[in-house]
Formats: structure tokens, C-alpha cells, sequence
């Protein structure tokens, strides 16, 4: 086998699957080349299928002869992926495939799949790949099935919010986009997307030095599924960095993130400061770059301050006024659950701040991710953002609100897979709910009664270029998926 050979790997059904998608650019919202790619497996694997305008494909799979009675059984993942690099990774997700690596998780001394400096794409794309090598191996015995691949799940969910209850035939509907191959997931979280918008006027400059300071290193991650760990923000420390360098800073450009539902791991600023104190900026980058590593435990954090050339800038009272908007909006954990152990209930992610300069104004951007299983908190949170927004001048727009999943510990499809679990594997999964948005709660809104399990290998690092797959994980969620296929097939 080829070190880097990826189609290889066992279950070959499904790696072969995965590393096809590998070799189709699919970022949210550019999802074209990877719909057009299912398709035309639909097509040479002999399956009807719908593509619907939106960008949504049904695959409709007949049964295993003998299993033509069976309930339909719907498998369900997203195809598209989260476009995440490292700075000096040169790589274009429109255009280039995604350079696989088979390695080794330096801290547990397990094989992986991960990608040269880039996100992967197991999330979504091995859940995607399992539930098209399960529905064509001959080997799998399965009732009438049908593949429901949603478009824009990162982005938007556009595609699962665009389902109508007749876009497919099946109740029961077994999603593939979990991350832990030892649960078993019956909830999830709902969320809304907020966006403040400031605009200033700029000042010619009098006599101060210029900088650029950076934020670097940070680990990122999933702000679903990793904000419980307390992961440095980069937008956040940068903000302390400027607040902390005291009198005088002004505020020329500031950036980070890169995705809505992404931890952000890079941000920078361009500012002004009066020679007199520009040390007081470098002191102050030293002293947030320790004090980030010791409250995240991120040892790669680094924040540096460098020359930098500027014609304008906003006044020191108007950069004072946006830094302390830019701190009191929440970040990170709200609040827990009050009934379940250890699960984050409400959590807000601070993830991109965009940049625009016109004539003698700047504009800037905050983009920010509500999540929560209670849809008060949701509006507890929203307006907490409200509140930040009117005190500091702010155009505030909320919007792609979308509904949590309810847990249901009596599901049918639930005992099924739990008792299958325990058979092949010896022990109980942990059955939970999380944190980060699944699209089961839109589809049981949109499509009516659903009974809904949602299961998968173990990924880490989602959404950063950390990202990686556990090989024995795939095999292991594969196997419990045929034989929850071959249960169910039996009615």
C-alpha cells in the first residue's frame, strides 16, 4: 500500500468513497462539483435520485430482495465542509483537492487520516461515505432506503431548512455527522447567528508609530463541540492586548476568524500609539500571550507586535468605545444544563470580525454564533448582544435561527442501535445529547414525526486544520451500521 494511499484502508467500501470526495473541492456554499459528483454515482450505481434546486440529493435505494416490507430507513449527512487552513499552508478550496496523510495521534499511538495543513472533511464526508457503502454493498442486507445529502450544513443548514415533508418517504432517520464512536446521540442544540456592525470616521496621523499585532497559534475547533474546553479566542486577546496598552491606541484595521461556527485561532490589528508609548503595547502583547497560555493551557500561543505603515485611523475615543463593546460581548460558556451532567446548555462563539475602509470611514464587522437546547437562552443571549449593541451604536441584524433537537430516551430506532451496540462491542454507549447543531432538530421540524439516532467515528479537531479521523473508528461505526441496517431490514 501507498504510505499516503487512503483507498486502502479498511473498510475499503468506505474509504474508497471518502478519498473520491477528497478529489472535489466542496466548501460551504461552492457545492456544485461535489453534488454533480454524487449524481453521477448515483447514475453508475444504477439508483434514482432527486437533486433539488436548493442542492439537496435523495438517493432512493431499493431493498435487499427478500426485505421489501421493511419501513424505510433514511441516512442522512451534509456534504459540504469547512474551508479551514493554516496561514502558510498554500491551498485553494475551490480548486484543489485535499492532501490526505496516514499518521499517527502523537498522544494516544493511533492511526489517523489527516489532511497537510488543511481541514479534512470527515466531518461530514465519512458519515457520507459509510452511508453509500452500506447502501451498495452486496455484502450489507438493508430494507428500502433513502440517502438524504444536505447542502450548506456549516454555513447555514440552507438545505435542511429548504425540506418539505414530502422530499422523502422515511421516519426513521439514522444521521451520521457525530464525532464520538461510543455515543449515541438523541439531542442537540439549536442556534442563531448575530452580526453588529460599527462604522467610524478616520483621523490623518500625528506623529505616532504604527503596528501591526498578531494572534497566532491558537488551536481552534468546533464552537459546538470544543467550546466547553475554554480555547483561546484570538479576537478576544486580541481586544485585551489593545485594551491593555492603556492611553492613546488607535485603531487603523482589525481581523480574525475565518468561519461562523469555528473557534478563532488567528486575528490581527493595525494601530496607532504615540512613540512615547509604544512600548506599553509590546508589554502588553507579552502579558496577554501569558496569561492566554496559562488560562487555556494553548502552549503555541503567540502574539507579536511589528512596524507597520497607515495614512488614517479611528479617534482614541471611538477605538475605546468599539474595545469595550468587543468585551462585554459574551463568549464561550453561558451556562450548563441543569438536568444533564457536564452539557453545555447556552454558549456564545465571538467568530469573525471583518474589516472595510472607505475614503475617511471603517467599518467593522462582528460575526457571532449563539448555540443552546433552550430557546429562552437563545433569546437571553440575543439580547444580551441587543443590549451591547445599542450602548456602543452598533446596526444589529439577527438571523439563520434554527430549532434544537428534543431528546427522546423512548425512540425505537434508539433501543436498536443501543442493543446492537452491546452486542457487537460487550458494553453500554453513552447515549447524550450535544452541544454543537445537528440538523435532526430542522428535520423534525420540517418534515413532521421523526424518529431520529445519530451516531459516527471519532473525529478530532473538527473545523481547524488539526482535523483528523481514527481509522479503527470508521470500521467500528461502520460495522454497527450494517448491522443496525440488517435489524431494521427484518421490520
Amino acid at each position: 500500500m501507498a504510505a499516503n494511499d487512503i483507498k486502502q484502508l479498511e473498510p475499503k467500501a468506505v474509504w474508497e468513497i471518502f478519498a473520491g470526495m477528497t478529489q472535489v473541492p466542496r466548501p460551504s456554499k461552492k457545492e456544485a462539483q461535489i453534488q454533480k459528483h454524487f449524481c453521477a454515482l448515483a447514475e453508475k450505481l444504477g439508483f434514482d435520485y432527486t437533486h433539488e434546486p436548493v442542492g439537496n440529493i435523495i438517493i432512493r435505494i431499493p431493498a435487499t430482495p427478500g426485505h421489501e416490507r421493511a419501513p424505510i430507513t433514511v441516512l442522512q449527512g451534509h456534504l459540504d465542509m469547512v474551508p479551514e487552513k493554516n496561514r502558510d499552508t498554500q491551498h485553494d478550496f475551490e480548486k484543489d483537492p485535499i492532501r490526505t496523510i496516514i499518521d499517527k495521534d502523537k498522544d494516544l499511538g493511533l492511526d489517523i487520516v489527516r489532511a497537510d495543513g488543511t481541514t479534512l472533511g470527515a466531518d461530514n464526508g465519512m458519515g457520507v461515505a459509510m452511508a453509500l457503502a452500506a447502501a451498495s454493498s452486496k455484502n450489507v442486507v438493508h430494507g428500502p432506503l433513502e440517502i438524504l445529502l444536505t447542502c450548506d450544513e456549516e454555513a447555514g443548514m440552507t438545505g435542511a431548512k429548504a425540506l418539505k415533508p414530502d422530499s422523502f418517504k422515511g421516519r426513521r432517520l439514522i444521521n451520521l455527522d457525530a464525532e464520538e464512536d461510543d455515543f449515541l446521540y438523541i439531542g442537540c442544540a439549536g442556534g442563531c447567528d448575530s452580526n453588529l456592525t460599527w462604522s467610524y470616521g478616520t483621523k490623518s496621523m500625528n506623529g505616532e508609530s504604527v503596528h501591526r499585532v498578531s494572534v497566532r497559534g491558537l488551536r481552534g475547533g468546533h464552537s459546538g463541540g470544543d467550546i466547553h474546553e475554554g480555547r483561546g479566542n484570538a479576537i478576544k486577546l486580541l481586544v485585551r492586548t489593545l485594551r491593555r496598552a492603556g492611553q492613546g491606541v488607535r485603531l487603523v484595521e482589525f481581523e480574525g476568524g475565518s468561519m461562523r461556527n469555528a473557534i478563532p485561532r488567528e486575528a490581527h490589528a493595525i494601530v496607532a500609539i504615540p512613540a512615547s508609548n509604544a512600548k506599553s503595547l509590546s508589554e502588553a502583547a507579552a502579558a496577554i500571550q501569558n496569561e492566554g497560555r496559562a488560562e487555556s493551557f494553548e502552549s503555541g500561543l503567540s502574539i507579536s507586535v511589528e512596524s507597520a505603515t497607515a495614512d488614517a485611523a479611528m479617534s482614541f475615543e471611538d477605538t475605546r468605545r468599539w474595545l469595550d463593546a468587543m468585551t462585554a460581548i459574551p463568549d464561550g460558556v453561558m451556562g450548563m444544563h441543569p438536568k444533564v451532567p457536564e452539557l453545555v446548555q447556552t454558549s456564545n462563539n465571538n467568530s469573525t470580525v471583518a474589516c472595510e475602509q472607505k475614503a475617511d470611514r471603517v467599518k467593522l464587522r462582528l460575526g457571532t454564533l449563539t448555540r443552546s437546547s433552550s430557546d429562552s437562552r437563545v433569546e437571553v443571549a440575543k439580547d444580551q448582544i441587543g443590549a451591547v449593541a445599542v450602548m456602543s451604536g452598533a446596526e444589529l441584524e439577527h438571523g439563520n435561527q434554527y430549532p434544537g433537537w428534543e431528546p427522546n430516551p423512548s425512540s425505537a430506532l434508539l433501543e436498536t442501535v443501543r442493543s446492537q451496540y452491546v452486542k457487537l462491542f460487550g458494553e453500554e454507549p453513552t447515549v447524550a445529547a450535544i452541544h454543537a447543531g445537528l440538523e435532526c432538530g430542522i428535520i423534525g421540524k420540517r418534515v413532521g414525526e421523526m424518529d431520529m439516532v445519530s451516531f459516527g467515528p471519532t473525529i478530532r479537531g473538527a473545523h481547524s486544520p488539526d482535523e483528523r479521523v481514527y481509522i479503527d473508528s470508521v470500521a467500528k461505526s461502520y460495522k454497527l451500521l450494517c448491522a443496525v441496517l440488517g435489524v431494521l431490514a427484518a421490520g
